[in-house]
């Protein structure tokens, strides 16, 4: 066996082994090897250390071994190497390093990568495949590989998907950013490892093979005839039917399929009348078809809709949906099915000038439907990084090492925003957050969502001087009431405007959808495009114009809307494409995914030179690995108002933080609503269900990682949804208090995702990795480490079943009733409460109620420790705005729960202080146990006052 040490390597004298080596089929390299397999897919595959244990794998096609590598915007500055050894025998070579060991088959290029224990953690199944394309006139390929096949290990991550999926292992999920839909190419295993797979095209996650129409690939016929049996009714009269060979009414080119005998006289926007003032026609269609597999399996179906639509299969409903007509979006379902046996499908939907189409994939192998695949559209290589791990924690704490440390938030981030589509003048702004003052109802941020400008005048940044005279004097207002501003920025620009003419002459604006001619929803419609964010100047010119006339006004925060880029919706993805580019680094296709990372770039970089000891915050509806570098936050988009869009919500805000991005939140009680709710004069029951679904949507809020009431009407205000003295508003105003009175634990868990890599939202997974129960679980999630969340998301419902993880105690927060982990118990569930719980051995420091963040800096805390097990937590403070925490202007106060002793020790203070720290402070304790739980008032059984020295306190 050949054993060569790194630091040989750089030595003069490893000229002759480096010679030997490469004769070998591999050459040592600075940092790793490069191994020229004389077999399979790939010409050259190289291996690289960065840190101590995350690997680099880089496998060049045939016939592009000599090309140059496009940068990589995920992960642009990777740790250097440590320490590795170079082994090489029996034809493989193996890169060792402290965490992990890469073993690479010479012959092959293959790689598989193992614990220091020899354990597998990852490896590849089979050659990469790689098939040649040409985008733009250059040369790529579609590149695929597939891992750990056969493999039963926990998924998760991905980025954010709104198919209450959990554990991805078995699925198939499409990376395409989109409004609801984030695609981030990173996996973390139960195993503890994490993949990054380093691509910005469109991507898929399981089987390797596009989704086709029904029709196309899979046979239907209906009737002895080929095709669906389509019916097509005005009014509940039957207008046409006929047999169509697939359901496709997905874009708006495909709207030329409508017959046209079944056009409804009606616009769809003008909600119940035509322009002519006549009452609209009812449209509905009834799809009825027999599906003809011919392989047996699960069969995996996505029904990509919006309106009202069911699915029926062989009599039994699958699909229930709403969606507003203007973002269908796909809903998944499986049908185990057997070769040669019909399955009886029947579609029923009311268009509403809507979208639909039904896809389908065949059954995979179940080692290849239970593997980890990844396949992109086009690259240059195939490109990933191994991320080994101690936990799933470890693996995104080295993914964050990899693309970037999630920036500090504002301390204001994490209390409750009010937002609405939209505010229309500056005195509804400045009157919302008078409102809540005067009602002593919590509150740190107002945000004023688009269309503040003149409707002729979108990507000019300026204010209607007759809705907004004085915006300096209404932010001014705001900051005097102890509240934040944020407004809406696009990426969009009207071709009329200054601000797109500056862009143009740069080349850093997008022609595609101008030479489309398409228009956008804005009055008459307007032509419209987007900046280019690759382009540096592009990125300079654009902050500088938000700048210029936001940023001097005060503004505090920036939304970035439409950030996938959705530059007209509903366009195809070949459209999509050709609006967003060329891109000033290369095609649309390459950097298809990409867009609102280098958007966020521009605002972060931005903010940096224009106030560099303020810290940094936005909030883009779509995202990419790396995001958290650049001080942004993401939310799920226009979610609809219905309950399943609730439960959804769940999955996607866990797999969102197992995707590397902390900060996550959501539109409360979905953005886009359901037609009855919408009505002037909705009947009781849907009343009564439209606040029921807000109230359920609100206590989930309140434990999601930011707090923000934003949607369509009816209004959101606290005080205009609920009415005054009901138990709603109540309920609502506990869960905002208690938000506030959770602060110090809350502001923590967002501080640790800086300075630990921690997670704020977490799987139960994480904590619980060996739990084969707490894998699948898709409506149950950890807030921090000590609280398990289980939010009701089913109308009416007044209990629940909760899952405890774990062998350990849990504590109802509510009745300190306690449960067994591993067990399942029905929860009473009342309307105004939502059941939640805190594991035993959990130090959770509470405040008093405040209406804003760090109203009362030197106020009492209460440490509430539940007691049962041993605990620790460790206290961060800072000044929660500015940038000198990374100057060590912060402070840690260390919480140590010993059971056997029963004594909770205040550790001495560390750091170097901040800001109006205050110097002394009470503290007081809590101790939590069966049937004792905390109380609205934060009771306490015993107060020491604290100057900074340790302080212990003996439980009585």
């Amino acid at each position: 066996m050949k054993k060569v040490w790194i630091a040989a390597l750089l030595a003069g004298s490893a000229i002759g082994a480096a010679r030997a080596a490469q004769e070998d089929g591999y050459a040592r390299t600075e940092h790793g090897v490069t191994v020229t397999p004389t077999g399979g897919s790939a010409a050259k595959v190289e291996v690289t250390v960065h840190g101590d244990g995350i690997f680099h794998v880089v496998a060049l096609p045939k016939g592009m071994e000599n090309a140059t590598l496009a940068p990589s915007l995920m992960a642009p500055n990777p740790p250097a190497a440590g320490a590795f050894e170079v082994q090489s025998a029996n034809g493989h070579v193996l890169v060792k390093a402290p965490r992990a060991t890469a073993d690479i088959e010479i012959a092959t290029g293959r790689v598989r990568f193992t614990d220091p224990k020899g354990r597998e953690l990852l490896a590849e199944s089979g050659q990469a495949a790689f098939q040649p394309v040409t985008v733009d006139g250059k040369p790529f390929v579609r590149v695929s590989q597939q891992f750990n096949r056969s493999s039963d290990e926990g998924l998760y991550g991905l980025g954010q998907h709104q198919n209450a999926q959990m554990n991805y292992n078995g699925e198939d999920v499409e990376l395409a950013q989109h409004n609801m839909d984030i695609g981030v190419p990173f996996v973390v295993s139960t195993r503890s490892y994490g993949l990054l797979w380093d691509n910005s095209s469109i991507t898929r996650f399981g089987n390797p093979k596009p989704y086709t129409m029904v029709g196309e690939g899979l046979k239907v016929s209906s009737d002895g005839k080929p095709g669906w049996k389509a019916d097509y009714f005005l009014d509940g009269k039957l207008a046409v039917s006929r047999q169509e060979t697939t359901i496709n009414y997905q874009y708006i080119k495909d709207q030329k399929n409508w017959p046209e005998e079944a056009k409804a006289r009606t616009v769809a926007a003008t909600g119940g009348q035509n322009t002519a003032g006549n009452a609209v026609q009812k449209q509905t269609v009834v799809w009825t078809g027999e599906l003809q597999p011919e392989v047996s399996g699960t069969h995996k179906f996505q029904l990509y809709a919006s309106s009202y639509f069911k699915l029926y299969a062989d009599g039994k409903l699958m699909l229930d949906r709403w969606r507003q007509n203007w973002n269908p979006w796909y809903a998944n379902f499986d049908l185990p099915m057997v070769k040669g046996k019909p399955v009886k499908i029947r579609i029923e939907w009311e268009p509403n000038a809507g979208y639909m189409a039904l896809l389908h994939n065949d059954p995979l192998p179940a080692p290849d439907r239970h593997s980890l695949w990844f396949t992109s559209e086009v690259g240059q290589a195939k490109n990933y990084w191994f991320i080994p791990a101690e936990n799933m924690d470890g693996a995104i704490a080295g993914y964050r090492q990899l693309t970037g440390k999630a920036e500090m938030m504002p301390k204001w981030v994490y209390g409750f925003w009010q937002s609405r589509q939209r505010y229309n003048t500056a005195d509804e702004v400045t009157g919302v957050v008078d409102r809540y003052r005067q009602l002593n109802i919590p509150l740190d941020n107002i945000v004023l969502d688009w269309r503040y400008w003149r409707d002729d005048d979108w990507g000019s940044h300026a204010f209607d001087p007759t809705r907004f005279r004085d915006p300096k004097a209404m932010i001014d207002k705001v900051h005097a009431n102890h509240a934040q501003f944020m407004i809406s920025v696009w990426p969009k620009f009207y071709p009329t405007t200054e601000n797109y003419k500056e862009l143009n002459a740069a080349g850093a604006a997008y022609q595609g959808n101008l030479r489309q001619g398409n228009k956008d929803w804005v009055g008459p419609g307007y032509a419209n495009t987007f900046y280019d964010p690759y382009s540096a100047e592009g990125r300079r010119i654009f902050w500088k114009q938000v700048e210029a006339k936001l940023g001097v006004l005060g503004t505090d925060a920036w939304w970035a809307d439409a950030s996938e880029p959705d530059m007209h919706s509903n366009l195809s993805i070949e459209e999509r494409m050709d609006t967003m580019g060329p891109t000033a680094v290369g095609p649309a296709a390459q950097y298809f995914n990409s867009y609102p990372l280098m958007n966020a770039r521009a605002f972060f970089e931005g903010w940096r030179s224009f106030k560099p000891d303020v810290r940094p915050f936005l909030l883009t509806r779509s995202g990419f690995g790396g995001l958290q570098r650049y001080g942004a936050a993401v939310w799920s988009g226009d979610v609809a108002t219905r309950w399943y869009d609730l439960r959804a919500q769940i999955s996607a805000g866990v797999n969102t933080a197992m995707s590397g991005l902390p900060n996550w939140t959501h539109d409360i009680g979905g953005f886009a609503v359901e037609p009855r709710y919408e009505a002037k004069n909705p009947t009781p029951e849907d009343l009564a269900e439209w606040r029921e679904l807000n109230l359920r949507w609100f206590q989930f809020g309140a434990f999601s990682p930011l707090f923000r009431s934003h949607g369509e009407a009816p209004f959101r205000e606290i005080y205009e949804i609920s009415p005054e003295g009901s138990p709603m508003r109540a309920a609502m105003i506990w869960y905002d208090q208690l938000r506030y009175r959770l602060m110090p634990y809350i502001y923590t868990l967002g501080a640790d995702a800086y300075w630990k890599d921690g997670s704020i939202m977490r799987g139960m997974v994480m904590d619980y990795p060996a739990d084969a129960k707490a894998r699948k679980i898709d409506d149950q999630y950890l807030f921090g480490d000590a609280f398990l969340v289980a939010p009701v998301t089913e109308y009416k419902a007044r209990s629940r079943t909760v899952y405890f993880p774990g062998t350990g105690t849990w504590y109802d927060f509510a009745t300190a009733k306690t449960y067994r982990g591993g067990t399942i118990a029905g929860i009473a569930a009342p309307a105004e409460r939502m059941p939640l719980f805190v594991r035993a051995g959990a130090i959770v420091p509470m405040g008093p109620v405040t209406q804003y963040v760090d109203q009362q800096r030197d106020a009492p805390l209460t440490i509430t420790v539940y007691t049962g097990a041993n605990g620790q937590f460790s206290l961060y403070e800072d000044d929660g705005r500015s940038e000198q925490y990374k100057a060590g202007a912060y402070s840690r106060i260390p919480l140590t729960y010993d059971e056997k002793a029963g004594t909770l020790t205040i550790g001495a203070r560390e750091g170097k202080g901040w800001a109006g720290m205050p110097a002394a402070r009470s503290f007081r304790v809590k101790w939590v146990s069966a049937s004792k739980p905390v109380t609205d008032d934060n009771g306490f059984d015993a107060e020491v006052r604290y100057q900074g020295g340790t302080v212990v306190v003996q439980r009585r």
